[in-house]
């Protein structure tokens, strides 16, 4: 393809405005015809890269959060006084796990805290390598200083700032993915490093089984967990310094193969790159219908990772199995969450259209898993209830899906940061939501706060899905009949527009 100088499109446009998309400096307005064995060896060289890089990073940054459920079962409860008893004439006597649900939902206060000031103003200050190298640096710490604390009050302190810290990472996951990957490869990707949730579900169920081998040592079981997760995380946050946040920077691509990796994007009209804040974006993402929903839907599908995070083992346990054999039992859990997510994934980038329908189908697992948990009889090692938790694995595939229909629906970098920031405050509240859902005086009726409210949320999921299908196929459906002229579609995919205001762009389903 013919090529110009990075100076020469500069001079062309008098391009010093910070209004044009960063990657319209390396290609021309018009597009260019790309060579396809150059441009499968250029994704083939973002793949390598991303997804290993994003797997483990997201991996050790769940896991950091989500060992909480394995600790509480090797004493971290007892230590820090987060069961109490509040009716000691019963037998057994009846405590509540209240402050246990706090420890969990403070984590997400810490995110709902962070969000939206970090994953707006770090992007447009700092280069992505410095600020997600050193926050994963912070996460890996703090993770590691809860081997220290002594109190529930302590604990709670230490939950809110590890929130704090990791509220910008999967944000900036998202937003890097979606600037080097077109709508339809969007899909596949952001599954990849979402899948990790399912990998490390099964690895830090592997490592907290190793770790109750522990019979000697001057810490407690859980005090070793912390410091050998937060470790990791550390050292991966160092790696961090080395990861580019647009094609133009990309060390491991040559000059030609970052103009083709920038100019196979133009397509999509996401845009790649640009470093100011821009109200009009604000504006419309406030004023655009897809923002409410899509945090519906986050909201509602996460009330379910809430409870089994801080409480699956714990609840698995109430089934009859110990404390071991609980912490086996997330292993199919984490089988299905890693399957599916990579298998809806790789659907929807192979076939339009499918988004929506395969997250809708999803749902109808995670509502009869929880019916299945809480109607069956909750007999010695019983088997229908373990069966019902593994099926709620399948919530795994139902968030992958909502990340991917997010971001692959937005353009212009302001906006597709406040669509992350959205998904993730979403996130936060169904978090939130869901250990509070648990009441252990309740034990005895299984629950039913709890199954009936996931299943309630999952309903409520289901009607959002089917307005979000409608609205995106009428908008798409308008915008054909504005019979727009192909020869201004090229131009306006590197000018950093939004998708409200370049009618180019087409929502994917």
């Amino acid at each position: 393809m013919e090529k110009q100088t990075k100076l020469e499109i500069l001079e062309q446009r008098g391009s010093s405005s910070t209004d044009m998309d960063d990657a319209a400096a390396w290609v021309s307005q018009q597009g260019q015809d790309i060579d396809p064995v150059v441009e499968r060896r250029v994704r083939r060289k973002i793949d390598m890269f991303f997804m290993p890089t994003f797997i483990i990073g997201y991996g050790l940054v769940y896991y950091d959060k989500a060992i909480l459920g394995s600790a509480s079962l090797f004493g971290m409860t007892a230590d820090l006084h987060l069961s109490v008893v509040v009716n000691a004439t019963t037998k057994p006597p009846t405590t509540s796990t209240q402050r246990l649900s706090w420890a969990t939902a403070l984590f997400y206060f810490g995110m709902l805290a962070g969000l939206y000031p970090m994953t707006l103003l770090a992007p447009h200050t700092l280069r992505s390598p410095v600020y997600t190298g050193w926050l994963t640096i912070s996460q890996g710490a703090i993770a590691m200083c809860t081997a220290a604390v002594t109190t529930h009050q302590g604990l709670y302190a230490q939950r809110f700032c590890l929130g704090f810290v990791e509220s910008v990472i999967p944000t900036t996951f998202m937003t890097i993915i979606s600037s080097y990957y077109t709508q339809q490869e969007q899909a596949f990707r952001q599954s990849w490093w979402f899948s990790s949730t399912g990998v490390f579900t099964i690895v830090g169920g592997a490592l907290s089984y190793g770790f109750a081998q522990i019979k000697s040592g001057d810490l407690k079981k859980w005090q070793y967990i912390y410091i050998f997760a937060g470790a990791l995380t550390v050292l991966y946050g160092l790696f961090c310094f080395t990861i580019p946040d647009s094609p133009m920077d990309a060390w491991f691509l040559t000059k030609e193969e970052k103009i083709v990796a920038v100019e196979r994007l133009r397509s999509s009209q996401t845009g790649v790159r640009n470093h100011k804040i821009k109200l009009q974006h604000v504006k419309n993402a406030f004023l655009d219908p897809k923002f409410p929903l899509i945090f519906i839907m986050m909201a509602t599908a996460y009330t379910v990772n809430g409870a089994v995070s801080g409480f699956g083992p714990l609840i698995v346990s109430t089934f009859g199995w110990s404390v071991l054999d609980s912490i086996l039992w997330q292993f199919p859990l984490g089988g299905i969450v890693l399957i599916f997510i990579l298998l809806t994934g790789y659907i929807s980038s192979k076939r339009t259209g499918l988004i929506i329908i395969q997250l809708v189908l999803c749902t109808l697992p995670v509502i009869a898993g929880c019916a299945m948990i809480w109607r069956s009889t909750w007999s010695h090692r019983a088997a229908v209830p373990v069966v019902g938790y593994t099926l709620i694995g399948f919530f795994g595939p139902v968030v992958g899906l909502i990340i991917v229909a997010g971001m692959s629906n937005v353009a212009g970098q302001t906006k597709k940061g406040l669509m992350a920031s959205n998904i993730f405050v979403a996130y936060c509240v169904g978090n939130i939501v869901g250990p509070n859902l648990i009441k252990t005086q309740t034990k005895s009726r299984h629950y039913p706060e709890l199954w009936l409210g996931l299943i309630i949320c999952y309903c409520i999921l289901i009607i959002t899905c089917v307005v979000w299908y409608f609205y995106l196929k009428r908008e798409n459906a308008r915008r054909e009949r504005m019979d727009l002229q192909d020869e201004g579609r090229d131009e306006m995919a590197f000018k950093d527009l939004d998708d409200s205001d370049n009618k180019h762009f087409r929502y994917v389903l």
